[in-house]
């Protein structure tokens, strides 16, 4: 018998199948007559174990390591096979599992891993999936969401980031910014943890809709002091609210006592992130400023113009930069707070260049390792980077020519040549 314990799988026999949950968010599985022809019955002792009764072909009894490394090798190898069914559980959108053994590098794409564009402010994506549908989202991510997704490894993250953290060599924050909403990420705390020990990390900001956000995650988050919230808030009417957020179980009583209790506990103040959208919120705008300042430890106020996007939902027009600076002096004037900031505001430098292992216009080639976010497209890998590949159909390992097009603060696409 040999049993075999998980941090971040759980597992639970349905049916003819194994069902293997990746951070409570992304599951899979395993047919159990295929198990039992490699490694014989099995039984789920707790959630996060699986346990193998028999061992087939064993070693002697008194070797009792070799057998468990053994089965270890034998059920990593069914796992890597089933996770290329991986799905998102809110959406049952394809899912894609990035971790040190994928062969994926982090850099490379705007949707996962590390976005860095020479500057004091490094972007990581840990997830996609969001458990709303905003209306004005840029990227049409949440619930009616069809991309697929991406979830990355933690250690993973936390190793490439430190190299990057290394190769810039001063202060810098790392702003969590995920194509969704970050604390579906179940190894986001652990993820802070470890950022919070980087010497040269100075601030870690994370988006977030405070949605799944408690006092208690708050006072354990609270001891991370680099940690700053930006929390999401666009209308105090409750209608209004979920109309916004595109969910009826949106409660927008929830995210106010959340961003209160944020405010008082946390060591660097939230940052309250409405998106100013025509016809939705405009009477909304000075509830929401109202608000804010009737909190005691008074939250910024960043409040975002919305814009309209290729990938996005687009519900209303825009408002001209012009009438959103003169609206947001007039509120500030009103209510004595400030409304307009800059990068100056936010401390972000230029920083050293990472250096492009290919520029604009080479052909070269790469072997395909994911599909991409969107249909017929793909992730393909060469030199350390991944590599956006539109209209390619996805034939995993398989080299493909391509043509750089786009190589910006390396983030590439390539078209098939």
């Amino acid at each position: 018998m040999t049993i075999l314990h998980f941090e971040t799988l759980s597992f639970a026999l349905k049916g003819e199948y194994l069902k293997v949950t990746l951070l409570k968010l992304f599951s899979t599985t395993i047919p159990l007559l295929e198990i039992e022809e490699q490694l014989g019955p099995i039984n789920i002792p707790d959630p996060n174990s699986i346990e193998f009764k028999e061992q087939k072909l064993a070693y002697k009894d008194k070797d009792k390591e070799k057998n468990k490394e053994r089965t270890e090798l034998k059920f990593s190898y069914l796992l890597d096979k089933y996770m290329d069914n991986l799905k998102t559980n809110l959406t049952g959108n394809k899912a894609t599992y990035i971790h040190r053994n994928s062969d994926i590098p982090l850099i490379g794409n705007v949707a996962f891993g590390i976005v860095y564009r020479n500057s004091s402010i490094i972007e990581i994506k840990t997830n996609n999936a969001c458990n709303l549908d905003c209306v004005y989202c840029s990227i049409g991510e949440g619930l009616s969401s069809k991309k697929n997704d991406f979830v990355i490894e933690k250690e993973y993250m936390v190793e490439e980031l430190q190299k990057l953290i290394d190769f810039v060599d001063e202060p810098v924050e790392i702003h969590i910014g995920v194509q969704g909403e970050p604390f579906l990420y179940a190894d986001m705390e652990n993820l802070i943890e470890d950022i919070q020990k980087m010497e040269l990390v100075q601030t870690i900001s994370i988006d977030t809709n405070g949605t799944l956000l408690s006092k208690e995650k708050i006072d354990c988050l609270a001891k991370n002091t680099k940690l700053q919230f930006n929390l999401s808030l666009d209308a105090i009417d409750e209608d209004k609210a979920k109309k916004i957020a595109g969910t009826k179980n949106y409660n927008i009583k929830h995210v106010l006592e959340i961003i209160a209790y944020a405010s008082e506990k946390m060591q660097k103040r939230p940052i309250v992130a409405p998106v100013f959208t025509l016809r939705f919120n405009e009477e909304e705008l000075e509830k929401i400023i109202q608000f804010v300042k009737t909190i005691p430890n008074q939250p910024l106020l960043g409040i975002q113009n919305f814009l309209r996007y290729k990938t996005g939902r687009n519900p209303a027009p825009e408002m001209s930069w012009d009438d959103f600076y003169t609206l947001l002096e007039k509120l500030e004037k009103k209510y004595e707070i400030k409304l307009v900031v800059n990068k100056e505001d936010f401390k972000v430098r230029k920083t050293k260049e990472l250096p492009k292992p290919f520029q604009e216009g080479d052909v070269i080639t790469a072997t395909i390792k994911a599909v991409d976010r969107f249909p017929k497209s793909i992730i393909a890998v060469a030199a350390n980077r991944n590599i956006s590949v539109p209209d390619c159909e996805f034939k995993k390992d398989k080299k493909i020519k391509i043509k750089i097009c786009r190589d910006k603060h390396n983030i590439f696409i390539g078209k098939l040549i």
